[in-house]
């Protein structure tokens, strides 16, 4: 039993935060954890893969390769996912939905690499939530004017505490369902690689398509998604010209 036991603790689950590097600063005790270092890998990733990209753009001698085509594809299908949501509001989004989207997709996927997803970390998430959330309100002030206040107390005044608590639960809802997806899937991985390590070299690999690949896309689809909608939402509509 107590042997039993010691090739059980013997490798413990890994899915913490690490600090790497300890530094002082302005008195403080700071740290560079993993987190840090799988947010500067990935846009590291995306800065070559837009170096590189604008590179055979501006080669116009040569035929389009098969990056270029891959990259004008992705574009295309950005472009078309903001407008499908957003309508004739999507010119003025699809640059920041379009770079949303390439950071949580290539964060979430990240775990294929071998790195701490930086999007398993509620500090990487509610940021995002809070500028999605700056936005809504940025543009419900913007176009609303004065409405954006008194829409709070309809249809009926004392809904105002109500109304309000849906505002601002915004930021956290969206970061929380995030966060709370890509923290499942890096614990139970971890869990599985950590708890069976002397027979999980291979086979729990096939599961990476799910809490990795699969799981990865659809919440940065869902993420970009309820942006977009929450945002739209905040714009009046156009009147109809008559004919």
């Amino acid at each position: 039993m107590g042997n039993s036991l010691g090739i059980l603790a013997a490798k413990e689950p890994d899915f913490q935060i690490h600090g790497l590097v300890k530094f002082h600063l302005f008195g403080q005790e700071l740290w560079l954890t993993t987190t840090h270092v799988s947010i500067l890998i990935v846009c590291a990733l995306l800065l070559i893969f837009a170096l590189v990209v604008r590179s055979k753009l501006r080669d116009t001698e040569g035929k389009p390769g098969g990056l270029q085509n891959a990259a004008e594809y992705m574009v295309e299908m950005l472009d078309n996912m903001v407008y499908g949501s957003m309508q004739g509001n999507a010119t003025r989004f699809q640059n920041y939905i379009g770079s949303l989207f390439l950071f949580l997709i290539v964060a979430n996927l990240s775990g294929l690499l071998g790195l701490r997803p930086p999007t398993a970390d509620y500090g990487v998430t509610l940021p995002l939530g809070l500028i999605t959330f700056t936005l809504i309100q940025f543009n419900n002030i913007r176009y609303n004017k004065l409405g954006a206040f008194t829409e709070l107390f309809k249809p009926l005044p004392f809904l105002f505490p109500i109304n309000l608590i849906g505002e601002i639960a915004v930021p956290f809802s969206l970061s929380l369902r995030l966060f709370g997806n890509v923290l499942s899937g890096t614990v139970i991985m971890g869990l599985l690689y950590g708890l069976l390590y002397k027979v999980a070299i291979a086979w729990p690999g096939v599961l990476h398509i799910y809490f990795d690949l699969f799981s990865g896309c659809i919440q940065a689809y869902v993420f970009c998604m309820l942006t977009m909608v929450f945002i739209n939402n905040k714009i009046p509509e156009k009147p109809l010209k008559k004919a």
